[in-house]
């Protein structure tokens, strides 16, 4: 297993196959578009790699809030589903864990649906805590995954 940073659109849209196990209604073109926004944002993706395949990946922002200074937000967490269990999850979280100390973060966050109990369990393993609630106000909800 190889983790490489993917730093332009293309090499992000390579990947997109993984992206539809988790959001199976994601189109091509949305996804293009969505990287357009996301990528003027300090968007940035890390891959695993098996033999050229891409079974792991996670987005990633930095950015800075109030209440806790600079930090990382991890942004959808995914592992192909025939690889799961193999300690891909952790390789991901270890590297972007470095790679926050290194760009001087203070904490790393991540969302998770309530529901996502296996997720959850995982996230637990990793030291990461729930500290409170992500509240959102569903405006347009056809765009919603």
């Amino acid at each position: 297993m190889t983790l490489k940073e993917l730093h332009t659109k293309e090499e992000m849209l390579q990947n997109f196959n993984l992206l539809k196990e988790v959001y199976p209604s994601l189109a091509l073109e949305e996804y293009s578009l969505e990287l357009d926004e996301m990528l003027l944002h300090n968007y940035g993706q890390i891959g695993c790699f098996e033999d050229g395949v891409c079974v792991g990946m996670t987005g990633y922002w930095i950015g800075t809030k109030l209440w806790c200074g600079k930090y990382m937000e991890l942004d959808n967490v995914v592992v192909a589903e025939n690889h799961q269990g193999k300690g891909i999850g952790q390789q991901l979280f270890v590297y972007l864990e470095n790679k926050a100390k290194e760009n001087d973060c203070n904490m790393l966050a991540l969302d998770s649906y309530s529901d996502n109990f296996k997720a959850h369990k995982f996230f637990y393993q990793q030291g990461y805590i729930p500290r409170g609630f992500h509240f959102i106000n569903i405006i347009k909800k056809d765009s919603i995954r």
